[in-house]
């Protein structure tokens, strides 16, 4: 998918993907820390267990110019691409405006899905 969207001439960049328990128990750690109350941190990182990265078919995808793991990535030519795309190499963005987990919109969050 990076090398058909760098073809068109869109950069695609992967910020996150696998993360194990143990860093997710980690950036869950650092926003307490930070100050962040556990509904805060709940509405956009899930509990050990239970996030897409720990399967390893996750990615959260930047590109240059925009700030990473930021609704402003909605704004760029490679979300446009993703948007049109993504579905081709069978990725589907998770947490899309009001979805029905109760996550925060993420338009840098996409999943591979098998058929």
């Amino acid at each position: 998918m990076k090398a058909a969207a760098h073809a068109d001439g869109v950069g695609l960049q992967i910020v996150s993907a696998f993360r194990s328990l143990d860093r997710q128990v980690d950036i869950i750690r650092r926003k307490i820390d930070a100050g962040q109350t556990v509904e805060e941190i709940l509405s956009v990182s899930a509990p050990p267990g239970y996030s897409e990265h720990h399967t390893g078919c996750a990615v959260d995808i930047g590109t240059l110019g925009f700030d990473s793991l930021e609704e402003v990535f909605e704004q760029s030519r490679a979300f446009a691409w993703l948007t049109e795309k993504a579905t081709l190499y069978r990725f589907f963005m998770s947490f899309p405006r009001d979805n029905a987990f109760g996550y925060r919109h993420e338009p840098w969050h996409w999943a591979y899905r098998k058929a």
